[in-house]
């Protein structure tokens, strides 16, 4: 059992911000989570200085860190690589995401998963597998040569049991309902994204058992007066949970801004979208035979398409809290406890509550990251 205070700062727990709070630890998680001014039988007192002391972040969108591409590399190295990358700006879990590929490429993804959980590699809580089926017209940088109908050797491949997350990102104009309730009988995550849905079509996959949106306003059929799209069905529901990338360049702040004032903020997650120039000092990488330049922090093909992000999840919470004018204690919530609820996961994760793992991040207080932890263990 270890004993943790923090002073001087801002705790974002559970029951609220704290000044002050002393974190016992047992096995790696949160045995008790109280206030304090003093606490002198704490093994490790941490002065804040006036920065923040907020839950793991969780990241459901990562294509690549560390000069590494999921795509390029789907085995336990190159997933150990990505999560080494990211965990510097308080990324204590996330999903490894392959851009759409081929179902052979696509089944060592999955299987590379499967073994990384089983080596104990940090925080991989499953595999976020982004098309291949999804809408030509809304494919963003994703190659449509690999774009495929959702047959049964893919359903099969999706649906077999594995020992982490699966979340699938399709057009539900490209499936049945029937696959719908499939997949979710499965335990398979279903998100919308890359897709030119109507209203009507969008808002029947959702009632069908769709729970998430992939990177909202992005890649999909926007929100026009007479034609509501996928976006007006989104903003419309109150139930969906929306990954967005705060970067700048995705969205425009304040379509964000109006978006957060539409729908409630627990169904709201900070994603990075991040791609193999996070945490690199080589920014330009290849995917899928395309070269990709970052500019200015912004990943872009040849043509000027939009190609992931150069964004981590530090930075995310920071421009939720400069740009879009969010508490920062709800942007922290908006980068671990939402994605954890998404994830079926907030038993284990997500909040600084007793009982839960014990990931935290320091952050400055501008919200530079300090220091990552994982199960009670600062991070190198």
């Amino acid at each position: 059992m270890t004993i943790f205070r923090f002073f001087n700062g801002h705790v974002a727990a559970a029951t609220g911000v704290l000044t002050d709070a002393t974190i016992v630890v047992e096995n790696g998680r949160i045995v008790d989570i109280s206030a304090s001014s003093a606490d002198h039988d704490a093994a490790t007192a941490i002065d804040l200085d006036g920065g923040w002391l907020m839950p793991g972040f969780i990241d459901t969108q990562v294509n690549g860190g560390g000069g590494v591409l999921f795509n390029d590399t789907p085995t336990v190295e190159g997933i150990a690589a990505i999560g080494a990358a990211h965990r510097p700006f308080g990324t204590t879990a996330f999903l490894p995401t392959l851009i759409s590929d081929t179902p052979d490429v696509i089944a060592l993804a999955l299987d590379a998963v499967d073994a990384a959980i089983e080596a104990g590699v940090p925080g991989v809580l499953g595999i976020h597998i982004e098309g291949p089926v999804i809408s030509p017209d809304r494919k963003g940088i994703h190659d449509p040569a690999r774009f495929q109908d959702l047959d049964d050797d893919l359903l099969a491949l999706l649906t077999r049991p594995r020992l982490g997350r699966v979340m699938v990102t399709l057009a539900p104009e490209r499936v049945t309902a029937a696959q719908i309730a499939t997949l979710t009988a499965a335990g398979v995550l279903i998100s919308i994204g890359h897709s030119n849905a109507d209203h009507a079509t969008a808002s029947a996959g959702i009632a069908a058992g769709i729970t998430g949106v992939t990177h909202l306003f992005n890649a999909m059929s926007p929100l026009v007066h007479r034609a509501p799209g996928v976006v007006g069905a989104v903003l419309d529901d109150q139930t969906v949970y929306c990954g967005i990338i705060v970067d700048g360049f995705h969205v425009e702040d304040s379509v964000l801004r109006i978006a957060l004032r539409a729908r409630p903020h627990d169904r709201f997650m900070l994603v990075s979208d991040a791609m193999p120039c996070v945490g690199a000092a080589e920014k330009s990488f290849v995917l899928q035979g395309r070269e990709i330049h970052v500019e200015g922090g912004r990943c872009v093909g040849a043509d000027g398409t939009l190609a992931g992000s150069d964004l981590d999840m530090a930075g995310a919470v920071r421009n939720t809290v400069d740009r879009l004018r969010v508490a920062p204690e709800t942007a922290a919530a908006m980068a671990a406890t939402y994605p954890a609820a998404f994830l079926q996961l907030s038993d284990d994760r997500g909040t600084l509550r007793a009982g839960l793992v014990a990931d935290w991040v320091v952050l400055t207080r501008d919200l530079q990251p300090a220091s990552t932890w994982i199960g009670g263990v600062v991070q190198d």
